[in-house]
Protein backbone atom coordinates (compact mmCIF):
# COMPACT_ATOMS: atom_id res chain seq x y z
CA UNK A 1 0.00 0.00 0.00
CA UNK A 2 1.31 3.45 -0.88
CA UNK A 3 2.42 5.81 1.86
CA UNK A 4 -0.12 8.35 0.59
CA UNK A 5 -2.88 6.10 1.94
CA UNK A 6 -1.40 6.10 5.44
CA UNK A 7 -0.88 9.86 5.23
CA UNK A 8 -4.58 10.40 4.47
CA UNK A 9 -5.52 8.32 7.51
CA UNK A 10 -3.20 10.29 9.79
CA UNK A 11 -4.61 13.56 8.49
CA UNK A 12 -8.16 12.41 9.15
CA UNK A 13 -7.24 11.24 12.64
CA UNK A 14 -5.62 14.54 13.55
CA UNK A 15 -8.57 16.50 12.21
CA UNK A 16 -10.77 14.42 14.48
CA UNK A 17 -8.75 14.73 17.68
CA UNK A 18 -8.20 18.47 17.13
CA UNK A 19 -5.57 21.07 17.90
CA UNK A 20 -4.23 21.11 21.45
CA UNK A 21 -4.56 17.34 21.91
CA UNK A 22 -2.28 14.37 21.34
CA UNK A 23 -2.68 10.72 20.25
CA UNK A 24 -0.30 7.87 21.11
CA UNK A 25 -0.25 4.27 19.93
CA UNK A 26 2.31 1.50 20.42
CA UNK A 27 3.38 -1.25 18.05
CA UNK A 28 2.89 -4.93 18.74
CA UNK A 29 5.58 -6.74 20.72
CA UNK A 30 7.56 -9.77 19.67
CA UNK A 31 5.98 -12.82 21.34
CA UNK A 32 7.94 -15.76 22.75
CA UNK A 33 6.92 -19.14 21.35
CA UNK A 34 9.25 -21.12 23.57
CA UNK A 35 12.56 -20.37 25.25
CA UNK A 36 14.41 -18.02 22.85
CA UNK A 37 12.21 -18.67 19.79
CA UNK A 38 9.65 -16.05 18.76
CA UNK A 39 6.39 -16.34 16.88
CA UNK A 40 6.48 -14.67 13.45
CA UNK A 41 5.90 -10.96 14.03
CA UNK A 42 2.53 -9.51 13.08
CA UNK A 43 2.02 -5.78 13.57
CA UNK A 44 -0.83 -4.39 15.64
CA UNK A 45 -3.60 -3.59 13.16
CA UNK A 46 -4.39 -0.11 14.48
CA UNK A 47 -0.71 0.86 14.56
CA UNK A 48 -0.15 -0.43 11.02
CA UNK A 49 -3.33 1.28 9.79
CA UNK A 50 -1.83 4.66 10.66
CA UNK A 51 1.86 4.10 9.94
CA UNK A 52 2.52 1.18 7.60
CA UNK A 53 5.49 0.56 9.91
CA UNK A 54 6.05 -3.18 10.36
CA UNK A 55 8.51 -3.38 13.26
CA UNK A 56 8.23 -4.08 16.97
CA UNK A 57 9.51 -1.68 19.65
CA UNK A 58 7.92 1.41 18.17
CA UNK A 59 5.50 4.10 19.26
CA UNK A 60 3.70 6.64 17.08
CA UNK A 61 2.69 10.10 18.30
CA UNK A 62 0.27 12.48 16.57
CA UNK A 63 0.18 16.15 17.57
CA UNK A 64 -2.06 18.32 15.38
CA UNK A 65 -0.45 21.70 14.65
CA UNK A 66 3.00 20.87 16.05
CA UNK A 67 5.43 23.27 14.37
CA UNK A 68 8.26 20.72 14.10
CA UNK A 69 5.94 18.12 12.54
CA UNK A 70 2.70 16.42 13.53
CA UNK A 71 3.70 12.76 13.12
CA UNK A 72 6.53 11.50 15.32
CA UNK A 73 7.81 7.92 15.33
CA UNK A 74 9.88 6.41 18.12
CA UNK A 75 11.65 3.26 16.90
CA UNK A 76 14.85 1.25 17.12
CA UNK A 77 18.02 2.88 15.85
CA UNK A 78 19.68 1.10 12.96
CA UNK A 79 22.03 -1.62 14.21
CA UNK A 80 24.33 -3.23 11.60
CA UNK A 81 24.93 -6.26 13.82
CA UNK A 82 21.18 -6.79 14.31
CA UNK A 83 20.66 -6.38 10.57
CA UNK A 84 23.21 -9.13 9.96
CA UNK A 85 21.36 -11.59 12.19
CA UNK A 86 17.72 -10.59 11.74
CA UNK A 87 17.50 -8.54 8.56
CA UNK A 88 16.97 -4.94 7.57
CA UNK A 89 15.13 -2.47 9.77
CA UNK A 90 14.26 1.15 9.17
CA UNK A 91 16.20 3.01 11.84
CA UNK A 92 15.58 6.71 12.39
CA UNK A 93 16.49 7.73 8.83
CA UNK A 94 14.20 5.08 7.36
CA UNK A 95 11.34 6.16 9.62
CA UNK A 96 11.51 9.61 8.05
CA UNK A 97 12.49 8.78 4.46
CA UNK A 98 10.55 5.56 3.86
CA UNK A 99 7.64 5.90 6.29
CA UNK A 100 7.30 9.70 6.06
CA UNK A 101 7.42 10.47 9.76
CA UNK A 102 7.97 14.20 10.34
CA UNK A 103 10.43 13.37 13.08
CA UNK A 104 11.95 10.20 14.55
CA UNK A 105 13.59 9.46 17.89
CA UNK A 106 15.17 6.37 19.47
CA UNK A 107 12.66 4.26 21.36
CA UNK A 108 15.21 4.10 24.21
CA UNK A 109 14.79 7.87 24.67
CA UNK A 110 11.02 7.69 25.06
CA UNK A 111 11.01 8.59 28.76
CA UNK A 112 13.16 11.66 28.12
CA UNK A 113 11.27 13.06 25.13
CA UNK A 114 7.61 12.07 25.22
CA UNK A 115 6.67 13.77 28.50
CA UNK A 116 7.59 17.11 26.95
CA UNK A 117 5.17 16.40 24.10
CA UNK A 118 2.37 15.80 26.61
CA UNK A 119 2.87 19.14 28.33
CA UNK A 120 0.01 21.64 28.02
CA UNK A 121 -2.16 19.27 26.01
CA UNK A 122 -5.85 18.95 26.79
CA UNK A 123 -6.62 15.33 25.92
CA UNK A 124 -4.56 12.20 25.37
CA UNK A 125 -6.05 9.71 22.91
CA UNK A 126 -4.62 6.21 23.22
CA UNK A 127 -5.76 2.54 23.29
CA UNK A 128 -6.68 2.32 26.95
CA UNK A 129 -6.11 -1.00 28.67
CA UNK A 130 -4.57 -2.72 25.66
CA UNK A 131 -0.88 -2.27 26.42
CA UNK A 132 -0.06 -2.50 30.11
CA UNK A 133 3.39 -0.95 29.67
CA UNK A 134 1.94 2.07 27.89
CA UNK A 135 -0.80 2.41 30.52
CA UNK A 136 1.79 2.34 33.29
CA UNK A 137 4.26 4.70 31.63
CA UNK A 138 1.58 7.20 30.67
CA UNK A 139 0.48 7.54 34.30
CA UNK A 140 4.09 8.11 35.37
CA UNK A 141 4.59 10.77 32.69
CA UNK A 142 1.37 12.55 33.62
CA UNK A 143 2.24 12.56 37.33
CA UNK A 144 5.68 14.01 36.55
CA UNK A 145 4.07 16.80 34.53
CA UNK A 146 1.60 17.55 37.30
CA UNK A 147 4.59 18.07 39.57
CA UNK A 148 5.61 21.02 37.40
CA UNK A 149 2.37 22.95 37.85
CA UNK A 150 4.10 25.79 39.74
CA UNK A 151 6.15 26.42 36.60
CA UNK A 152 2.96 27.03 34.67
CA UNK A 153 3.09 23.64 32.91
CA UNK A 154 -0.20 21.77 32.78
CA UNK A 155 -0.87 18.07 32.31
CA UNK A 156 -3.59 16.68 30.06
CA UNK A 157 -6.84 16.53 32.00
CA UNK A 158 -8.60 13.85 29.99
CA UNK A 159 -7.72 10.38 28.68
CA UNK A 160 -9.83 9.31 25.70
CA UNK A 161 -10.10 5.98 23.89
CA UNK A 162 -8.35 6.21 20.55
CA UNK A 163 -9.94 2.97 19.41
CA UNK A 164 -13.43 4.39 18.98
CA UNK A 165 -12.17 6.91 16.41
CA UNK A 166 -9.83 4.49 14.65
CA UNK A 167 -12.31 1.65 14.47
CA UNK A 168 -14.98 3.81 12.89
CA UNK A 169 -12.39 4.87 10.32
CA UNK A 170 -11.38 1.26 9.66
CA UNK A 171 -14.99 0.15 9.20
CA UNK A 172 -15.37 1.93 5.84
CA UNK A 173 -12.81 0.56 3.40
CA UNK A 174 -11.07 2.70 0.79
CA UNK A 175 -10.44 1.53 -2.78
CA UNK A 176 -6.87 0.65 -1.79
CA UNK A 177 -8.10 -1.52 1.06
CA UNK A 178 -10.68 -3.23 -1.14
CA UNK A 179 -7.92 -4.13 -3.60
CA UNK A 180 -6.02 -5.93 -0.84
CA UNK A 181 -9.16 -7.67 0.42
CA UNK A 182 -9.98 -8.73 -3.13
CA UNK A 183 -6.47 -10.17 -3.58
CA UNK A 184 -6.75 -12.08 -0.29
CA UNK A 185 -10.16 -13.39 -1.37
CA UNK A 186 -8.97 -14.46 -4.83
CA UNK A 187 -5.94 -16.37 -3.54
CA UNK A 188 -7.96 -17.95 -0.74
CA UNK A 189 -10.57 -19.04 -3.27
CA UNK A 190 -7.86 -20.74 -5.34
CA UNK A 191 -6.80 -22.67 -2.23
CA UNK A 192 -10.34 -23.83 -1.50
CA UNK A 193 -10.90 -24.84 -5.12
CA UNK A 194 -7.66 -26.84 -5.15
CA UNK A 195 -8.53 -28.90 -2.08
CA UNK A 196 -12.05 -29.46 -3.38
CA UNK A 197 -10.48 -31.00 -6.49
CA UNK A 198 -7.81 -33.03 -4.68
CA UNK A 199 -9.38 -34.35 -1.48
CA UNK A 200 -9.83 -38.09 -1.17
CA UNK A 201 -10.92 -40.54 1.52
CA UNK A 202 -7.88 -41.60 3.50
CA UNK A 203 -6.25 -38.18 3.45
CA UNK A 204 -5.62 -36.56 6.81
CA UNK A 205 -7.11 -33.21 7.72
CA UNK A 206 -3.62 -31.75 8.13
CA UNK A 207 -2.74 -32.76 4.57
CA UNK A 208 -5.69 -30.74 3.33
CA UNK A 209 -4.47 -27.82 5.44
CA UNK A 210 -1.00 -28.19 3.90
CA UNK A 211 -2.46 -27.98 0.37
CA UNK A 212 -4.32 -24.80 1.35
CA UNK A 213 -1.27 -23.07 2.80
CA UNK A 214 0.85 -24.22 -0.15
CA UNK A 215 -1.56 -22.52 -2.55
CA UNK A 216 -1.59 -19.32 -0.50
CA UNK A 217 2.21 -19.16 -0.47
CA UNK A 218 2.61 -20.11 -4.12
CA UNK A 219 0.44 -17.11 -4.93
CA UNK A 220 2.50 -14.72 -2.84
CA UNK A 221 0.57 -14.67 0.45
CA UNK A 222 2.70 -16.19 3.17
CA UNK A 223 0.46 -15.58 6.20
CA UNK A 224 -2.86 -17.19 7.03
CA UNK A 225 -5.47 -14.81 8.43
CA UNK A 226 -6.31 -17.23 11.27
CA UNK A 227 -5.70 -20.89 12.19
CA UNK A 228 -7.31 -23.03 9.50
CA UNK A 229 -10.30 -25.21 10.38
CA UNK A 230 -10.24 -28.51 8.46
CA UNK A 231 -12.98 -30.62 9.99
CA UNK A 232 -14.11 -33.95 8.60
CA UNK A 233 -17.32 -35.68 9.68
CA UNK A 234 -18.40 -35.02 13.26
CA UNK A 235 -15.46 -32.64 13.79
CA UNK A 236 -17.41 -30.08 11.76
CA UNK A 237 -19.85 -29.78 14.66
CA UNK A 238 -17.07 -28.13 16.70
CA UNK A 239 -17.26 -24.54 15.49
CA UNK A 240 -13.59 -23.63 16.03
CA UNK A 241 -12.02 -27.04 15.51
CA UNK A 242 -8.31 -26.61 14.69
CA UNK A 243 -6.70 -29.93 15.66
CA UNK A 244 -6.83 -31.02 12.00
CA UNK A 245 -5.48 -34.49 12.84
CA UNK A 246 -8.07 -37.09 11.79
CA UNK A 247 -8.29 -39.24 8.68
CA UNK A 248 -11.08 -38.39 6.24
CA UNK A 249 -13.70 -41.05 5.61
CA UNK A 250 -15.75 -41.81 2.53
CA UNK A 251 -19.32 -40.66 3.04
CA UNK A 252 -18.39 -37.82 5.40
CA UNK A 253 -18.58 -34.12 4.72
CA UNK A 254 -15.49 -31.93 5.05
CA UNK A 255 -15.87 -28.40 6.42
CA UNK A 256 -12.95 -26.07 5.64
CA UNK A 257 -12.80 -22.56 7.10
CA UNK A 258 -9.59 -20.86 6.00
CA UNK A 259 -8.26 -17.66 4.50
CA UNK A 260 -5.02 -15.94 3.55
CA UNK A 261 -3.83 -12.49 4.58
CA UNK A 262 -2.66 -9.90 2.04
CA UNK A 263 -0.60 -7.03 3.49
CA UNK A 264 -2.50 -7.26 6.81
CA UNK A 265 -5.96 -7.71 5.17
CA UNK A 266 -7.84 -10.95 5.72
CA UNK A 267 -10.00 -13.32 3.72
CA UNK A 268 -12.40 -15.70 5.48
CA UNK A 269 -14.02 -18.49 3.46
CA UNK A 270 -15.88 -21.62 4.52
CA UNK A 271 -16.99 -24.39 2.21
CA UNK A 272 -18.45 -27.79 3.05
CA UNK A 273 -18.28 -30.64 0.56
CA UNK A 274 -18.44 -34.45 0.43
CA UNK A 275 -15.17 -36.33 0.73
CA UNK A 276 -16.42 -38.89 -1.80
CA UNK A 277 -17.57 -36.25 -4.31
CA UNK A 278 -21.31 -36.79 -3.89
CA UNK A 279 -23.68 -35.65 -1.17
CA UNK A 280 -25.90 -38.22 0.52
CA UNK A 281 -29.61 -37.41 0.55
CA UNK A 282 -29.52 -36.20 4.18
CA UNK A 283 -26.39 -34.14 3.55
CA UNK A 284 -27.99 -32.69 0.42
CA UNK A 285 -31.12 -31.56 2.25
CA UNK A 286 -29.25 -29.88 5.08
CA UNK A 287 -26.71 -28.32 2.74
CA UNK A 288 -29.39 -26.82 0.50
CA UNK A 289 -31.10 -25.39 3.56
CA UNK A 290 -27.89 -23.62 4.64
CA UNK A 291 -27.34 -22.32 1.11
CA UNK A 292 -30.92 -21.03 0.91
CA UNK A 293 -30.35 -19.25 4.23
CA UNK A 294 -27.21 -17.60 2.91
CA UNK A 295 -28.94 -16.43 -0.26
CA UNK A 296 -31.80 -14.99 1.81
CA UNK A 297 -29.26 -13.15 3.98
CA UNK A 298 -27.46 -11.74 0.93
CA UNK A 299 -30.75 -10.29 -0.28
CA UNK A 300 -30.80 -8.12 2.87
CA UNK A 301 -27.43 -6.51 2.23
CA UNK A 302 -27.41 -3.04 0.72
CA UNK A 303 -26.83 0.50 1.98
CA UNK A 304 -29.52 1.73 4.34
CA UNK A 305 -30.59 -1.68 5.62
CA UNK A 306 -29.86 -2.58 9.24
CA UNK A 307 -27.04 -5.01 10.06
CA UNK A 308 -29.34 -7.53 11.77
CA UNK A 309 -31.76 -8.01 8.85
CA UNK A 310 -29.46 -10.50 7.10
CA UNK A 311 -29.26 -12.61 10.26
CA UNK A 312 -33.03 -12.48 10.77
CA UNK A 313 -33.64 -13.59 7.18
CA UNK A 314 -31.29 -16.56 7.59
CA UNK A 315 -32.89 -17.56 10.89
CA UNK A 316 -36.35 -17.60 9.32
CA UNK A 317 -35.24 -19.79 6.41
CA UNK A 318 -33.35 -22.20 8.67
CA UNK A 319 -36.17 -22.51 11.20
CA UNK A 320 -38.75 -23.20 8.49
CA UNK A 321 -36.43 -25.76 6.94
CA UNK A 322 -35.73 -27.52 10.23
CA UNK A 323 -39.48 -27.85 10.84
CA UNK A 324 -40.02 -29.22 7.35
CA UNK A 325 -37.24 -31.78 7.82
CA UNK A 326 -38.52 -32.77 11.26
CA UNK A 327 -35.57 -31.56 13.34
CA UNK A 328 -37.75 -28.97 15.08
CA UNK A 329 -41.43 -29.18 15.97
CA UNK A 330 -43.81 -26.28 16.52
CA UNK A 331 -44.92 -23.01 14.98
CA UNK A 332 -42.12 -21.16 13.21
CA UNK A 333 -42.76 -17.72 14.85
CA UNK A 334 -42.79 -19.31 18.30
CA UNK A 335 -39.64 -21.32 17.62
CA UNK A 336 -37.85 -18.16 16.43
CA UNK A 337 -39.07 -16.15 19.42
CA UNK A 338 -37.83 -18.85 21.80
CA UNK A 339 -34.57 -19.23 19.80
CA UNK A 340 -35.03 -22.98 19.39
CA UNK A 341 -33.04 -22.83 16.16
CA UNK A 342 -29.94 -22.20 18.30
CA UNK A 343 -29.81 -25.92 19.06
CA UNK A 344 -28.44 -26.29 15.52
CA UNK A 345 -27.48 -22.73 14.42
CA UNK A 346 -25.92 -21.08 17.44
CA UNK A 347 -23.84 -18.25 15.97
CA UNK A 348 -24.76 -15.05 14.18
CA UNK A 349 -24.75 -14.69 10.42
CA UNK A 350 -21.36 -12.97 10.21
CA UNK A 351 -18.94 -10.27 11.29
CA UNK A 352 -16.98 -7.32 9.96
CA UNK A 353 -13.90 -8.21 7.93
CA UNK A 354 -10.75 -6.19 7.27
CA UNK A 355 -7.31 -6.05 8.87
CA UNK A 356 -8.59 -8.45 11.52
CA UNK A 357 -10.63 -11.48 10.55
CA UNK A 358 -13.16 -10.46 13.20
CA UNK A 359 -12.71 -6.83 12.35
CA UNK A 360 -13.41 -3.72 14.37
CA UNK A 361 -16.42 -1.42 14.34
CA UNK A 362 -19.58 -1.21 16.41
CA UNK A 363 -22.58 -3.28 15.39
CA UNK A 364 -24.99 -0.99 17.22
CA UNK A 365 -25.21 2.79 17.51
CA UNK A 366 -27.06 4.06 20.58
CA UNK A 367 -28.47 0.57 21.06
CA UNK A 368 -29.86 0.40 17.52
CA UNK A 369 -28.49 -1.93 14.88
CA UNK A 370 -26.34 0.19 12.59
CA UNK A 371 -27.24 0.72 8.95
CA UNK A 372 -25.03 -0.72 6.26
CA UNK A 373 -22.93 1.70 4.20
CA UNK A 374 -20.99 1.34 0.98
CA UNK A 375 -17.42 0.35 1.79
CA UNK A 376 -18.25 -1.97 4.66
CA UNK A 377 -17.01 -5.56 4.31
CA UNK A 378 -18.60 -8.45 6.16
CA UNK A 379 -18.91 -12.21 6.14
CA UNK A 380 -22.17 -14.06 5.53
CA UNK A 381 -21.93 -17.52 7.07
CA UNK A 382 -25.01 -19.47 8.13
CA UNK A 383 -24.50 -23.00 9.37
CA UNK A 384 -26.12 -26.10 10.79
CA UNK A 385 -24.44 -28.40 13.29
CA UNK A 386 -26.09 -31.66 14.40
CA UNK A 387 -23.95 -33.29 17.12
CA UNK A 388 -23.33 -37.01 16.88
CA UNK A 389 -24.99 -37.55 20.27
CA UNK A 390 -28.12 -35.54 19.41
CA UNK A 391 -30.65 -38.27 20.30
CA UNK A 392 -33.79 -36.17 19.69
CA UNK A 393 -33.31 -36.24 15.89
CA UNK A 394 -33.31 -39.06 13.37
CA UNK A 395 -29.96 -40.85 13.17
CA UNK A 396 -29.45 -39.87 9.52
CA UNK A 397 -28.86 -36.23 10.54
CA UNK A 398 -26.37 -36.89 13.34
CA UNK A 399 -22.73 -35.89 13.03
CA UNK A 400 -23.34 -33.49 10.15
CA UNK A 401 -21.83 -29.99 10.33
CA UNK A 402 -22.26 -27.50 7.48
CA UNK A 403 -21.21 -23.87 7.06
CA UNK A 404 -21.08 -21.74 3.92
CA UNK A 405 -19.18 -18.45 4.26
CA UNK A 406 -18.42 -15.68 1.80
CA UNK A 407 -16.78 -12.27 2.09
CA UNK A 408 -19.11 -9.49 0.97
CA UNK A 409 -18.44 -5.85 0.08
CA UNK A 410 -21.35 -3.44 0.49
CA UNK A 411 -21.53 -1.37 -2.71
CA UNK A 412 -23.44 1.79 -3.59
CA UNK A 413 -26.44 -0.18 -4.84
CA UNK A 414 -26.12 -3.60 -3.20
CA UNK A 415 -23.23 -5.98 -2.62
CA UNK A 416 -20.32 -7.80 -4.26
CA UNK A 417 -19.28 -11.31 -3.18
CA UNK A 418 -15.48 -11.10 -3.13
CA UNK A 419 -15.13 -14.88 -2.70
CA UNK A 420 -17.26 -15.89 -5.66
CA UNK A 421 -14.42 -18.03 -7.04
CA UNK A 422 -15.30 -21.08 -4.95
CA UNK A 423 -18.27 -23.27 -6.02
CA UNK A 424 -21.08 -23.53 -3.49
CA UNK A 425 -24.14 -25.01 -5.19
CA UNK A 426 -24.54 -28.77 -4.86
CA UNK A 427 -24.39 -29.25 -8.62
CA UNK A 428 -21.24 -27.14 -9.02
CA UNK A 429 -19.43 -28.80 -6.12
CA UNK A 430 -20.18 -32.32 -7.40
CA UNK A 431 -19.21 -31.34 -10.94
CA UNK A 432 -15.85 -29.88 -9.85
CA UNK A 433 -15.02 -32.82 -7.61
CA UNK A 434 -15.95 -35.50 -10.13
CA UNK A 435 -14.12 -33.73 -12.96
CA UNK A 436 -10.95 -33.93 -10.87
Amino acid sequence: MKQSEFKKRRKKLMQTIGYGNIAIIASADMRIRNRDVHYPFRQDSDFYYLTGFNEADALAVFIPGRAQGEYILFCREFDPKKALWEGAHAGLDGAVKKYEADDAFPIDDLDDILPGMLENKGKVYYPMGRNSDLDHNLLIWLNDIRGQSRSGITAPNELVSLEHILHEMRLIKTDAEVQLLRKAAEVSAQGHLKIMQQVRAGHFEYQVEADLVHTFMQNGLRAVAYPSIVAGGKNACVLHYTENKDRLKSGDLLLVDAGAECDHYAADITRTFPVSGRFSEAQRELYQLVLDAQLAALDRIKPGLAWNLAHDAAVEVITKGLVKLGLLKGRVPTLIKNEKYKEFFMHRIGHWLGMDVHDVGAYKIENEWRLLQAGMVLTVEPGLYIPEDCKQVDAKWRGIGIRIEDDVLVTADGYEVLTHGVPKTIADIERVMQAA
